[in-house]
């Protein structure tokens, strides 16, 4: 046990303990607390172990850059893995759980890879899974690749998104955005100000640091009393700012009840915030460096801002007994807090020759001794640490002269400071090195601006000149030693650990230098330095700084990785929002969906509407509710709701010549009152849609198109007339949803309309198939289309929607004493492969022409052009094998369709390939008593009668090329 609770202190409330659970095992906090900062206070040392060697590791950071303490919470369809321990707010009943230890954190099997880490060393993978073949090992490597654990279950949170637009948006809840806020707000502009964190204030909450001469403390309350009475500010706290996008949009990720227990949890889990604003103010400070040395992973080893920030916000003391270890002025602050809160401070080492004498006079004054030039050369001890050897180091980062050794239980470590400048580089913002602060700092960019931490100022003066918008230049930082590695030989040390997370050593770094891997992008890859889940926050500048030293390249001149969002792990919920399940696809319902429902309709979907693939009566499969309504409409009469069929108006006196290039069909010759067959091609030449054009006036048409192509249709059409035909005088409009459509078809169709007493002549001679009427059918306007997708007398009633169920119903009525029976998609699909009918999507795919599916000779008659002609006709498309649409009749005796997708080969053909096509539609025909498909085959017109294998996953079945059309070649049912 080393870490302890304060008696007082911290931005908690102690008069409401919290209980939760750590692996199993029960503990307390406090409202207010992290888990983070609850298992410190209980005396846990060890939170995780590290991703390749599986090493036992503790608390580093009080923030997004701990690289350690990945946690996964709960259990079930709710649990979340791969949490950061600083960012969980602990609430009642939490369980939480390590990663990447099995079976347990201190019982890890998989450690045993750290002794072999000689033999595993950075990018072992690359060079020894190749051989003798990389599926052998990549089932194993995939099973131990990862962290936690992802739920197998659906997501049982929903998620909301808003987008705003503001004045300014501050990301930052320090005391520069604190500043920069209540600047903007009291110039009467809008301002949104946001931290990831619970709490205001950044690093310096809960401090007495002077600000403006008063306390930090007294200075943020102030500040956010000031903030909160403006009416033109929202604050928003749990709010992180997880992208910056093109043309300022910058993405925030906020946490709405994850800090709740789980009972108490209603409404959204988190919500994705799209602002948009004039100005970006980016004040999100900056992230503090560890340093490398040998042991410096081990438990017990944390930043100094870390263990400053614990005690302050949590009233949590890292340890008994500390040694601190910096190169800067921060961290001996951390020292003095900690000593005068009663803890023993062993020593502060300063690998400066000459730290400043009020540092030294202070320390002094709190009996803590210095030891000024000496820098760690390792940490001494197994699973957690007992103790630190320090030495004098030189500029090199070289351990000289003799060592001592001190007893401590926790080491605090500062190595310097990095702006935080993830979102500037979102936002395509450049980065220079400040050689004092050995760190990258922003550049100016266009449209936003960086202040505080975040752009390298730390002092409160030149930070809250610069969030008031002073444009004075910021005051130089007093320099720093570049400590990128300490070693007692001068090299880079195998045991001195870069990436926490991901176990990339100094001698990794070295090793990728001398394999001559020297740019930082190839670096990263080949080392995965950067590549954890904290996407390097407290590694990537270190990496640079050990390659620079290698390279002896100045480390401007090797660069950083490049910053991509989010700046932390997101859920994907957040992203996707209500867009789930029907809120991503929507499922359209039919007019009549509640009559299909209460009939016993199977609802399946079909081009995005919920249609009825067949009505189960008691006691019936699919297949026998497919072949009684099958032979229902062959026999008397069937119904069918058609109304999903796209129905698209074109009007305008250049009407007809648009179709005409749109189309292969030629739409201009088409009379009044008629209807004709169209197929439309993409500009590549291939089948985009069909359907049927009805011609209602000279300059109006009806345009029917496939269900799922409706829109896409509407939308094609516009785009060719508002970008390329821009001359024509033609309006476009989608009236899908207007009207419902009812289809009666079978011999007995004229009968069941006939009851109904339309105002139309339905007489075989009046009313030809091909052509449409309008007229009045139970007093509702309707425009009857006589056409059929079954083969059969058949009659599309489009009614408006609103009077779908009057129309319904009357047919319902009129057709009972005909044996009208309601029929579903499957049992039309069944009807059209009989009679070979197309169907866009099932017998065409990406590559298939029209002359492939028998318009050749259309397309070659027409002299107008039209949109794929030019594409349809190069060479590839007038190749004489190229695959056509045929009939396949099954030959072997065997009841069982084809399968759709199986490959058609010649007749003696013994291995399957190569493949001269396939099967695209396949079903058991009730009218005929027998499998029927249809098929793309190479040369199939040439080869009609011709005998073929066709073979699907090793089953071999025998079958026969034919026409399309299997049923009624005539088409004597169609035109009675």
């Amino acid at each position: 046990m080393s870490g302890y609770r304060l008696e007082h202190g911290g931005d908690i409330d102690r008069s409401r303990p919290v209980t939760f659970r750590w692996e199993g095992r029960t503990h307390s906090g406090f409202a207010g607390d992290t888990l983070a900062s609850a298992l410190l206070a209980s005396g846990e040392r060890m939170v995780g172990r590290s991703f390749k060697y599986h090493r036992p590791r503790g608390l580093i950071a009080a923030g997004l850059d701990e690289p350690n303490a990945i946690v996964q919470l709960e259990q079930g369809a709710g649990t979340i893995p791969n949490l950061k321990a600083p960012y969980v707010e602990l609430y009642e009943g939490l369980d939480a759980n390590p990663v990447n230890a099995w079976p347990s954190l201190r019982f890890d099997l998989m450690a045993v890879n750290g002794l072999f880490k000689r033999f595993i060393p950075a990018a072992f993978y690359y060079k020894t899974f190749m051989w003798p073949d990389w599926l052998l090992f990549e089932p194993a490597i995939r099973k131990a690749a990862g962290l936690g654990k992802a739920p197998d279950l659906p997501d049982p949170d929903t998620y909301a998104q808003v987008s705003v637009h503001m004045d300014v948006l501050v990301v930052g809840g320090g005391i520069a955005g604190l500043a920069a806020a209540l600047h903007a707000a009291q110039a009467g502009k809008s301002v949104m100000l946001v931290t990831g964190s619970a709490h205001w204030g950044g690093r310096l909450a809960g401090t007495s640091d002077a600000i403006e001469g008063k306390p930090a403390r007294v200075w943020i309350e102030d500040t956010l009393r000031a903030l909160a009475a403006l009416p033109n500010v929202t604050l928003k706290t749990r709010t992180l700012a997880t992208g910056h996008y093109d043309h300022g949009m910058v993405a925030l990720c906020e946490r709405l009840t994850d800090h709740l227990p789980l009972g108490q949890r209603t409404g959204p889990r988190q919500r994705l915030w799209r602002v948009r604003a004039n100005e970006l103010v980016l004040a999100q400070g900056a992230i503090e460096r560890p340093l490398v040395f040998r042991g410096n992973d081990r438990p017990g080893v944390i930043l100094a801002g870390a263990a400053r920030a614990y005690l302050h916000r949590y009233g949590v003391v890292a340890g008994r007994e500390i040694v601190v270890a910096t190169n800067n002025d921060s961290a001996w602050q951390a020292a003095f807090d900690l000593a005068e809160a009663g803890t023993r401070i062993a020593a502060i080492a300063d690998a400066r020759g000459t730290p400043s004498a009020a540092l030294t006079a202070r320390a002094d004054a709190l009996g803590i001794p210095v030891h000024a030039g000496m820098a760690p050369s390792a940490a001494i001890g197994g699973r957690i640490i007992r103790g630190v050897r320090l030495g004098r180091v030189n500029a090199a980062g070289r351990i000289e002269g003799q060592t001592i050794e001190l007893c401590c239980d926790t080491l605090l470590v500062s190595g310097g400071w990095n702006p935080a400048v993830h979102l500037h580089s979102h936002g395509a913002g450049r980065l220079t090195l400040d050689p004092n602060l050995q760190s990258f700092v922003p550049l100016a960019a266009a449209g936003h601006r960086s202040i505080g931490g975040a752009a390298g100022d730390f002092t409160p003066d030149g930070t809250l000149a610069a969030a008031r918008g002073d444009d004075a230049p910021r005051k130089a930082a007093s320099p720093i030693p570049a400590l990128w590695s300490i070693s007692e030989t001068g090299e880079p040390d195998p045991e001195a650990w870069v990436d926490f997370q991901n176990d990339v050593t100094a001698g990794d770094v070295a090793l990728a230098a001398r394999e001559n891997f020297r740019s930082v992008e190839h670096l990263k890859r080949y080392t995965t330095l950067g590549m954890a889940s904290d996407q390097g926050k407290t590694s990537n500048v270190n990496g640079i700084g050990i390659l620079g030293t290698l390279l002896d390249k100045p480390m401007e001149a090797i660069g950083t990785t490049k910053f991509r969002p989010p700046y932390d792990p997101t859920p994907f919920g957040v992203f996707a929002g209500h867009r789930v399940g029907e809120g991503l696809h929507p499922r359209r319902r039919l007019a009549l969906h509640d009559w299909h429902v209460e009939r016993g309709a199977l609802l399946d979907e079909y081009g995005g509407w919920m249609r009825p693939a067949a009505y189960l009566r008691p006691g019936e499969q699919e297949a026998d509710a497919v072949r009684r309504e099958v032979l229902a409409v062959r026999s008397g009469v069937g119904l069918f709701e058609a109304s999903p069929l796209g129905k698209i108006k074109v009007k305008g006196p250049d009407a007809a010549a648009f179709l005409d290039r749109m189309y292969v069909n030629t739409i201009s010759t088409l009379k009044v009152g008629r209807c004709r067959y169209a197929i439309m091609l993409t500009e590549n030449g291939t089948v985009f849609d069909d359907g049927v054009v009805t011609r209602l006036a000279d300059d109006r048409f009806l345009v029917g198109t496939t269900s799922g192509h409706a829109a896409a249709v509407a939308e094609a059409f516009r785009e060719w007339l508002q970008c390329e035909w821009t001359q024509m005088r033609v309006l476009v409009e989608d009236v899908t949803t207007c009207r419902a459509v009812a289809n009666i078809a079978g011999p007995k169709a004229r009968h069941v309309l006939a009851a109904l007493e339309p105002d139309i002549d339905i007489s075989g001679d009046a009313f030809p198939h091909m052509s449409a009427r309008a007229g009045r059918i139970c007093g509702i306007p309707t425009q009857v289309a006589r056409v059929s997708f079954t083969g059969e007398l058949s009659y599309e009633i489009a009614v408006p929607w609103r009077d779908a169920e009057r129309l319904w119903t009357a047919l319902v009525e009129a057709g009972a004493p005909h044996g009208l029976t309601p029929f579903g998609v499957e049992a039309l699909m069944t009807m059209r492969i009989e009679k070979g009918f197309l169907h866009v999507g099932s017998d065409t795919d990406g590559t298939t022409l029209p002359q492939d599916i028998g318009f050749g000779g259309i397309m070659r008659k027409k002299t107008q052009d039209f949109v794929g002609r030019r594409s349809a006709l190069r060479p590839d498309g007038l190749r004489g094998d190229r695959r056509s649409l045929v009939g396949l009749e099954v030959t072997d005796g065997n009841p069982a369709p084809l399968v759709a997708g199986a490959h058609v080969l010649p007749e003696m053909a013994a291995a399957p390939k190569p493949s001269e096509g396939w099967v695209t539609s396949s079903a058991w025909s009730p009218t005929l008593e027998a499998p029927l498909a249809l098929a793309l085959v190479a040369r199939g017109q040439d080869r009609i009668g011709e005998s073929v294998r066709v073979w699907d996953l090793g089953a071999w079945r025998e079958a026969r090329i034919t026409g399309l059309c299997r049923y009624d070649p005539e088409g004597a049912r169609l035109d009675a």
